[in-house]
C-alpha cells in the first residue's frame, strides 16, 4: 500500500530567510574551500566564516555551545556606548569569567601572585579612547573597516555585523565579537594594551590549539584582540552606570558536524577538507576513520546520503530523545517541524536484520506511539546489503553503489478511527 504524503508542519515564527540548500556555488570564482578539524573523535569547524556558510546553507551541524544554530554570545543584551556597541553583563557574571580565567592561568603553571596581579590589571576599567585605539588599529581594525564597506555596498554576508561599529541585527543571524575565537594567554593578559596601537597582531594562539602561528592564514579562524564589555552591578542591570572592562575569558563557539554530515560535504559535494593534526585526510582515509569510530557508519551514511539527495535535511541529534536515528526536515529546522522519525536498519536480500537493534511488537508499538504524540510519522529505512558484498568492499565508499534503500512508513491502527471511517461510507 502506498503511504499517504502529509505536508510538513510549518513553524509559526520564522525569523530568517532561506539561503541555499547546499554550501556550494555553481560559479568557480565563488567556490570556497571549507575546513574542519577532527579533534577527539569529533569533526569541528572553527573558522567563523566557514561556520556561517556551512550552517546557513543547508543547516549542517550544530553549535557546541548552542542548541542548534551556532550563535552563542557572551551576552544577549548589547548597548551603544559612545558610538560603539558592546555587550552588557552583570558584575556577578564578570566575576565568574574572572574565576574561569584564574583557573586557566593556574593550569598553565603560573603562581597565585602572578595570576592575581594579571587579573587585577585585566579587570580595571578601560577608557573609551583606549578602546577605540585598539578597535581601530591593526590588521583586525582594517578588516572590520573593510567589512563595513562591503556591507554598505550590499556585498557583505547577510545578517552579519561589525562587532564594534554596528548594532547587532535582530534575530538569529547576529554574529557579535564575543563569540569569535580568542585565545587566553598569560603574556597577552599581562600586557599593557592601553599603550599598544596594534595589539591584535601580538595575540598568540593557545599552545594547545591546532591553529599555530605557522599554519595557513587563509584557513585560520579570526583571532581579534581581547573584547570589551559593559559591566553593571547586579541590582542595576538595565539602568545605572556602566564600566567598560576587558573580557577575561571567551567561550569559543564552534560548529560540530556529525560523521555523516562531514563525509557528505567531503565526498558528495567536495567543498570540505577534514584535517587531522594539520594534515588533510583523503576520502579513503576519512571513510576508514569514520568506520572505526562508528561500526554502523556505512548504513547510517547510506541513509543520510539517500535523504539528502531527495532534498530533505536529516538531523541526527534530535532523534535520540525519540528513540530513532534521524529526523527529516523540509528546508531546515528553522522553517518546518520534523516530518519523519527514521529508524535505520541493516538487512540482507531476504530482509533478515543484523540484530543490532532487534524490535519486538511491544517496542515497535511504543516507538510508533511516541512518534505520533509529537506529530510525526515513523519511517523504517532498510539498507539492503547484497549477499555477495564482501568486507573488503566495505573499506571503500564505492560500496555505496551496491546498497539499496527501502522506506517503510509505520502507522498505528486505531480501531475507533476505522469504525468512524466505515460509518461515513
Amino acid at each position: 500500500m502506498q503511504a499517504e504524503f502529509r505536508a510538513p508542519r510549518r513553524r509559526n515564527r520564522v525569523r530568517e530567510q532561506y539561503v541555499a540548500p547546499l554550501p556550494v556555488s555553481c560559479s568557480p570564482e565563488e567556490r570556497t574551500d571549507l575546513r574542519a578539524e577532527l579533534i577527539n573523535q569529533h569533526v569541528l569547524v572553527c573558522h567563523p566564516d566557514h561556520i556561517q556558510k556551512i550552517h546557513n546553507q543547508g543547516y549542517f551541524g550544530k553549535g557546541v555551545l548552542s542548541r542548534a544554530r551556532p550563535d552563542h554570545s557572551i551576552s544577549d543584551q548589547w548597548e551603544q556606548h559612545e558610538d560603539l556597541f558592546l555587550p552588557v553583563i552583570s558584575q556577578s557574571r564578570y566575576e565568574e569569567l574572572l574565576r574561569w580565567a584564574r583557573a586557566a592561568l593556574s593550569a598553565q603553571g603560573l603562581d597565585d601572585e602572578a595570576v592575581s596581579q594579571t587579573l587585577l590589571k585585566l579587570s580595571q576599567p578601560v577608557e573609551m579612547e583606549d578602546v577605540k585605539k585598539e578597535v581601530g588599529g591593526g590588521e583586525n581594525g582594517q578588516r572590520w573597516e573593510q567589512g563595513e564597506e562591503e556591507e554598505e555596498k550590499g556585498s557583505g554576508p547577510e545578517g552579519g555585523v561589525c562587532p564594534h561599529t554596528k548594532k547587532p541585527k535582530s534575530g538569529s543571524e547576529v554574529e557579535p565579537e564575543a563569540k569569535r575565537s580568542c585565545r587566553l594567554d598569560s603574556q597577552d593578559l599581562s600586557h599593557d594594551h592601553s599603550s599598544d596601537q596594534d595589539s591584535d597582531s601580538n595575540l598568540d594562539p593557545d599552545p594547545g590549539s591546532d591553529f599555530s602561528s605557522d599554519s595557513d592564514p587563509e584557513t585560520e579562524p579570526l583571532v581579534p584582540g581581547p573584547g570589551f564589555v559593559l559591566v553593571v552591578s547586579d541590582s542595576e542591570v538595565g539602568e545605572g552606570v556602566r564600566e567598560v572592562r576587558r573580557t577575561p575569558f571567551y567561550l569559543s563557539e564552534y560548529l560540530q558536524l556529525s560523521l555523516e554530515e562531514a563525509f557528505f560535504l567531503v565526498y558528495s559535494l567536495g567543498c570540505l577538507s577534514v584535517y587531522l593534526q594539520k594534515e588533510p585526510l583523503s576520502i579513503i582515509q576519512l571513510w576508514g576513520t569514520f568506520r572505526s569510530l562508528r561500526p554502523d557508519f556505512v548504513s547510517s551514511y547510506a541513509a543520510y546520503h539517500h535523504f539528502r539527495s531527495k532534498g530533505w535535511v536529516p538531523k541526527g541529534g534530535g532523534g535520540a530523545k525519540y528513540g530513532v536515528d534521524l529526523m527529516l526536515y523540509r528546508k531546515g529546522p528553522p522553517f518546518y517541524h520534523a516530518s519523519y522519525s527514521v529508524v535505520i536498519e541493516r538487512v540482507d536480500d531476504a530482509f533478515s536484520c543484523s540484530g543490532l537493534r532487534p524490535f519486538t511488537w511491544r517496542s515497535l508499538a511504543a516507538l510508533s506511539r511516541i512518534t505520533a504524540n509529537v506529530s510525526k510519522e515513523l519511517m523504517m529505512c532498510y539498507i539492503i546489503y547484497p549477499a555477495d558484498l564482501s568486507e573488503a568492499e566495505l573499506d571503500s565508499p564505492e560500496c555505496l553503489s551496491r546498497l539499496k534503500v527501502q522506506e517503510v512508513i509505520v502507522s498505528r491502527w486505531v480501531s475507533s478511527r476505522e469504525r468512524a471511517e466505515q460509518d461515513d461510507i
